[in-house]
Order: structure tokens, then C-alpha cells, then sequence
């Protein structure tokens, strides 16, 4: 086929029309996964023994298509932020359970305020946790595939065990709790030089639409792509950069930049170039201090997305210097944060955590947490095992339980009232399908998407109301990506593609992790998943309004689009390895988070505002007998910032207990 076919594959030869596996039933129970979505009285009594949770096969990391904020666990929300749900619902029925605290959201954050609870109030508390998804873990979703009659793994949402500062007496407590040292994981499991040991490294794929024509560039070593700084590299970098449909005079401002030591802010102080580089853009510092052809800035575009969610025209200079971007090495900056810089730079620039990738990402985390709880759902004793546990959804809402997890459960209201003995108490009403039901408990724990918390709970002051809707969510999507084998990957040379200009910024095969009886694959001949990752930004808008526009984007992005640019993409990245994508995709998870991580304060967007004035901070004060957590209340999208919040909210809500 020639370049010009090659451009216009159609439908039948990517593979569109292939029976894969494109699951909206769990395990072939004839059952809707959205709670939107559920037949009318479903739940038409209280022994929730109707639950979609308790259905035989009921296993949503298995489910394929579209996932992430996945048909049914959204519209409820929406109804509601448009003013049209109360007109539409049908009458409320009022539950006999009765709760200690009741949280809303089954997140990292609020599977820790349950069992940061449970340590201050004791083991017979009373607690209730209502999700809208269909599983539990938040951002932190796994997903799972057979292929090939063996169990893969790929995280979902949520990547590793990672922060840019170290954890909190707190959060680092709670980990030991479950057993996970990073540290040790780390070196027991991880086998970072696997996929060089077979000689394979990092590619850049240029795009036609972009760069004029469809190329991949292989042969630098893995993390090289990003900034290849010594001597023995140099010669690597002239290799690759020939080899590219770049300008002459963007190849040469490239290799500047990598290889260059220029001081392009001389007669300043290190304190003086960090403040005005914390003032400019990436993008900027590149055309208007370094100079450099304008060609070069779609190069490093989107080297941000993953970060951020927005690209280099986006997020200061000062903040890409702490991510490690070229062009500052001649400056002579002196280590460490500075005045002017967001969590995560600064955090970066004082060194960072301790990090550990389990094959299902943090969702590990969240069924360690789950154990704790409710230790019949996840049978198991080590971290080590939790990988491969089954877990017993319909264990989760057991009558017998004094923890339990709801899924399927839109919470549409939460109020403080007076409690029939005269302490106060909240009432929290919830939609599962067609059905409205209101129940009571001590407290509230918010530990959901801040942005909501003003429709859930509209008698919160006006104020606090703003600030809870300045956090705007990053757009963000994870494709898992099922391949017969990765044999074109070998002959290519390359394990990790980074794509400057199309759709799927970022590709790689799957992490080689080994951990308790779950093994990676370790011959190309293997089947194996594949991760990609798109930030539907919009470059030269405020960072802010990037984030809403690539949101809208994503709600209107049916899966066959999503589907159709993963193939084309593959295709015209690895034909000349061999890969034909109607032959060689296995199955496909579109992981649609529009309300991805926790927005961090942009500096060149967000003002300094005064001591305590921020709106996390305003945002996150306790209301009567409701407290807020999320990581969104620490103004970032960290694990244990979402930890560190939920221990905040209870200690907050248990002040009593302290005498």
C-alpha cells in the first residue's frame, strides 16, 4: 500500500467492523451497567438484594468500550446542575438505616475518611459510602483482559504511587496500614530495563497533519525523547534528528537546546531568572529568550499534556525547568522551589516521593483500602496477593456489614437537620435508576468532585458555593489497548512513542510488572496491552478554559470515534513493522475521564491569593455536620493529597472524640 492509500485506510481495513469484545453487559449478565439507566423499581425494597452489585458476573473492571465516566453514572449529576431533576423525579422514600457517617464518593479519598473513621470512632461505627460509578476506587479504576487465557492488567485512570512531596505522617500511615512500600515493591517487582534489554527504546511519531508527513523516529534510549543532556548522547541526537521531517533550522535549534549550555538570561541572579521565568510560558521562553525557529515548538507541544493537561503555551517556564524540559541548563538556576510555582514543580524541584506502578495502577490501592473495610469482598492477606483477588461485589452492601459500599448511587442532596433526640444530624438523598431514596446518619463526608458539591448541598454559603466551583477538573482519556502480539514493536525498536501532533499524544507498551502471582509478558510473540493517552486541550485559550472545552469534547466523543482514531493512529505508526490493526487488536477500553485530575493553580493564570483565601481552602470548610474532602481540596491530583484531605475531614467531623 502506498503512502497516499496509506492515508486514507478505510473502515473495513482498520479493523471497525471486527467482532472484539465491546461489552456494555458484565460477564453476559443481561444487565445495564449505567445507574442511570436501570429499569424503574429495581430497587423497590430495602434488602438491596436487587442491587446491580449483587447480580451474578457482576465485575466491571472486565468491561470493555467506552469506561471511565461511562454511560449511566453522569446523567443524574447533570440533570440536577440543570435544574431539571427535582421536576422530574417521582417521590423520595425514606430508608430505616441509620448511619454514624455516610460519604459521598468510593474514591481514594472517601475509602480513607471511612477508615480514618473507623480509628477515631471505633470498629462498631456505623458507616455508609455512596458511589455514582459502578465501581469502587474513583479515579483509580482498573481495567482487566484474558487474552490469550491470561490475566493483563492496565491501569484505567489513576497511573502509580507517586507525589511530587513525600507523604504525610498520615498518608504514609495509612500505606504502611495496607502494606505497600513503595520502595520495596519498587525493587522487587519492576523491571524497568526489560524492554531495552531487547533493544527497544523511545520513537517520535510526526504526523502528517502536523509535520508535513507520517514518520517514526526510533533510536533513542528510553527517556531519552525528553532531554538527552550528555556527551554520549550527542551524537544520538544528530542521528535521530536527521532522520525527522524537520526544518534544517529546527533540527538545529533542537540540538541547542538538548545539547546547549547557553545562559539565555545572563547578568541575573539564579532568584532573579527563576522569578522571571515563573512569568512566562514555556512556549514563550523557547521563541522569545531562546530564540529557537518557530517550527521547534510543535516538537515539545504537548511534552506538558500529561502533567498539566494543557500544553507548553499554557504552563510556565520556571514550572518546565522542574519537570526537566531543555533549554535551561546554561542558566546555572540553583536547585530547589522557588516563590512563583505550582505544587507539583515545586514539589519536583525538592525531590519527590517514592513511586510504584502496580499492573492495575493505584486501583490496587483502592482494594487494599476495600479489604481493610470489608474483609469478606476482597479474600486475600498481602499486597501481593490483592492484584489477583477476585472481589465479591455483592459483599460490599451486606446487612451484616458495618462498613458498607453502594454503587449505582447519585447523591442528589445533602443537609444538616435537627435529629429527633435534638443532635444534629445530616439527611442525604440519593437516585439509583428511577429511584429516590433519603437516609440519615451522624455526618458527611463530601468526598467527591468539589464542582458538584454546590448542587448537592445549595444551602452552603455564597461564598464557599464560588470558591467549590473554581476547581475546575482536567480533562483527560486512558485507552487500554489489547494486541495479539507486539512483534511490530520489536522490529521497529521501540517500546514507548511519544506524538507531538496527533490525536493519542503518547504510547507505550504495558509496564513489566511482576507482583504475587501476576506475571508480564516477556516474548513479542505474547499478547499484550497497550497504553494511550489523549489531553483534549486547547492550545491558546487560559488553562482554565482549556479544561472546560476539552471536557465538552469529551462528552460529545462517541466510542466508534475514539475506537477509529486508536486504529488509524496504530496503523500509520506501525505499518512498517508489520502491525495490520484489523488482524491484531484484541479488545479496547476508552477510559473518558472529563472530569479527570484535580486542578493545580496555574501561575501565569491564578492570582496569589492572601493566607487561607484560596479557593480549595474556602471551598473545603466543614458545613454543620458536613466536611469536605478530594483531592480536589488540596488544589492537585495526588494519592495522598486525597488521603491527607480525608484525614482532614474527619478529624474535623471528630473533634469530640479528642475531649
Amino acid at each position: 500500500m502506498n503512502k497516499e492509500n496509506l492515508a486514507q485506510r478505510t473502515d473495513r481495513e482498520l479493523g471497525m467492523g471486527r467482532d472484539i469484545p465491546r461489552r456494555d453487559f458484565l460477564n453476559g449478565a443481561a444487565m445495564t451497567i449505567g445507574a442511570a439507566l436501570l429499569p424503574p423499581g429495581l430497587r423497590s425494597n430495602e434488602t438491596k438484594s436487587d442491587e446491580p452489585q449483587n447480580h451474578a458476573g457482576y465485575n466491571p473492571p472486565v468491561s470493555t468500550g467506552l469506561r471511565g465516566s461511562h454511560t449511566g453514572s453522569f446523567e443524574i449529576a447533570h440533570s440536577l446542575r440543570d435544574g431539571t431533576f427535582w421536576k422530574n423525579a417521582a417521590g423520595t422514600e425514606q430508608l430505616a438505616e441509620k448511619y454514624d457517617l455516610i460519604i459521598v464518593g468510593g474514591g481514594i479519598s472517601g475509602l480513607a475518611a471511612a477508615h480514618f473513621y473507623r480509628e477515631r470512632a471505633g470498629r462498631s461505627a456505623k458507616i455508609l459510602i455512596l458511589e455514582n460509578h459502578d465501581d469502587f476506587g474513583g479515579h483509580a479504576k482498573r481495567n482487566e483482559f484474558h487474552l490469550g487465557g491470561k490475566l493483563q492488567l492496565l491501569n484505567g485512570g489513576t497511573m502509580l504511587i507517586d507525589s511530587p512531596t513525600p507523604y504525610s505522617a498520615e498518608a504514609a500511615g495509612l500505606m504502611k496500614k495496607l502494606g505497600i512500600d513503595a520502595v520495596a515493591l519498587d525493587k522487587k517487582c519492576s523491571d524497568p530495563g526489560f524492554y531495552r534489554s531487547l533493544g527497544l527504546g523511545a520513537g517520535v511519531f510526526f504526523d502528517r497533519e502536523t509535520f508535513g508527513a507520517d514518520r517514526l523516529v526510533s533510536g533513542l534510549a528510553a527517556g531519552e525523547e525528553e532531554s538527552p543532556s550528555d556527551a554520549a548522547t550527542s551524537s544520538t541526537l544528530k542521528e535521530f534528528l536527521s532522520k525527522t521531517p524537520l526544518s534544517e533550522a529546527a533540527r538545529r535549534d533542537i540540538f541547542r537546546i538538548e545539547q546547549g549550555k547557553v545562559d539565555y538570561l545572563p547578568g541575573l541572579t539564579s532568584a532573579e531568572k527563576k522569578d522571571r521565568l515563573s512569568g512566562v510560558s514555556y512556549k514563550e521562553f523557547l521563541l522569545k529568550i531562546a530564540k529557537v525557529d518557530p517550527a521547534v515548538i510543535a516538537f515539545y507541544q504537548t511534552r506538558t499534556n500529561g502533567e498539566w493537561g494543557v500544553g507548553i503555551d499554557a504552563e510556565p517556564a520556571l514550572d518546565c525547568w522542574a519537570l526537566g524540559l531543555p533549554g535551561f541548563q546554561g542558566l546555572q538556576l540553583e536547585p530547589g522551589a522557588a516563590p512563583h510555582m505550582s505544587y507539583s514543580a515545586a514539589g519536583y524541584a525538592n525531590g519527590g516521593s517514592a513511586r510504584f506502578h502496580f499492573p492495575d495502577g493505584n486501583a490496587s490501592v483502592a482494594r487494599l483500602l476495600v479489604r481493610s473495610l470489608i474483609p469478606p469482598a476482597v479474600p486475600g492477606d498481602s499486597v501481593e496477593d490483592v492484584v489477583t483477588a477476585p472481589v465479591h461485589y455483592d459483599r460490599l452492601d451486606a446487612d451484616t456489614s458495618t462498613i458498607r459500599i453502594r454503587l449505582n448511587s447519585t447523591v442528589v442532596r445533602a443537609r444538616n437537620v435537627e435529629g429527633t433526640n435534638a443532635a444534629p444530624e445530616v439527611e442525604i438523598t440519593y437516585a439509583s435508576g428511577t429511584q429516590v431514596f433519603s437516609l440519615r446518619a451522624g455526618a458527611c463526608v463530601l468526598a467527591c468532585w468539589n464542582m458538584t458539591i454546590p448542587y448537592l448541598c445549595p444551602d452552603l454559603p455564597e461564598k464557599q458555593k464560588e470558591a467549590l466551583h473554581y476547581l475546575v477538573k482536567v480533562p483527560l482519556v486512558y485507552a487500554s489497548v489489547g494486541l495479539r502480539n507486539w512483534t511490530s514493536f520489536q522490529k521497529l525498536g521501540v517500546s514507548n512513542i511519544n506524538v507531538p501532533g496527533a490525536y493519542w499524544n503518547s504510547v507505550s507498551l504495558n509496564w513489566p510488572v511482576n507482583i504475587g502471582d501476576y506475571h508480564s509478558p516477556r516474548s513479542p510473540e505474547e499478547p499484550i496491552l497497550l497504553h494511550m493517552s489523549r489531553t483534549p486541550c486547547k492550545p491558546g485559550l487560559p488553562a482554565r478554559e482549556q479544561h472546560k472545552a476539552g471536557r465538552m469534547e469529551l462528552l460529545v466523543t462517541p466510542f466508534e470515534l475514539f475506537e477509529r482514531k486508536i486504529r488509524d493512529q496504530l496503523s500509520r505508526m506501525l505499518a512498517a513493522g508489520g502491525f495490520d490493526a484489523a488482524r491484531d487488536i484484541e479488545a479496547i477500553t476508552v477510559n473518558r475521564w472529563p472530569h479527570g485530575y484535580g486542578y493545580e493553580y496555574n501561575p501565569l493564570y491564578d492570582p496569589e491569593w492572601p493566607e487561607g483565601q484560596a479557593p480549595h481552602i474556602l471551598g473545603r470548610k466543614p458545613f454543620g455536620r458536613i466536611a469536605i474532602a478530594n483531592s480536589d481540596s488540596g488544589a492537585t491530583a495526588y494519592t495522598d493529597v486525597a488521603m491527607d484531605q480525608a484525614y482532614r475531614a474527619v478529624y474535623e467531623l471528630t473533634l469530640p472524640f479528642n475531649g
